[in-house]
């Protein structure tokens, strides 16, 4: 929904809360448990709009978990019953192994996303140079 995207994509709080004004007079009547609770949670919501940009991506963007998952089921749906909780662990252990071996595309602005990390949660992101 890109009246959604507009509200978490916003450049700051005070525009994101104009836009989910506007998304309510929108979308109110046909979505109200939505707006509902974007409105009663916005407290904890807005938080994200402390950080810089780059770092709210990374909070927003689950392309790549999505896509892994979709990886993992692809193996393990067509399998009826595992004979151990271990088979079932390498399986996805190899099938990761796989999908790992796929992820050639770079993060857009990665560097000055992972510094941005660091700044925001020092001591908490390994960063390997």
């Amino acid at each position: 929904m890109v009246d959604l995207k507009s509200v978490y994509r916003a450049p700051n709080r005070e525009v994101a809360e104009q836009k989910l004004s506007e998304l309510d007079e929108k979308w109110g009547k046909l979505y109200p448990v939505v707006i509902k609770s974007w409105k009663s949670n916005w407290d904890n919501l807005s938080h994200y709009f402390h950080y810089p940009e780059e770092v709210r991506r990374v909070i927003y963007t689950t392309n790549i978990i999505e896509g892994f998952h979709r990886q993992i089921r692809k193996v393990t749906k067509t399998k009826g019953a595992f004979t151990s909780e271990n088979a079932l662990l390498k399986l996805v252990y190899c099938a990761s192994k796989r999908a790992m071996e796929k992820w050639i595309m770079p993060i857009p602005n990665w560097a000055l996303t992972i510094s941005q990390l660091d700044i925001y949660f020092e001591g908490r992101v390994k960063i390997d140079l």
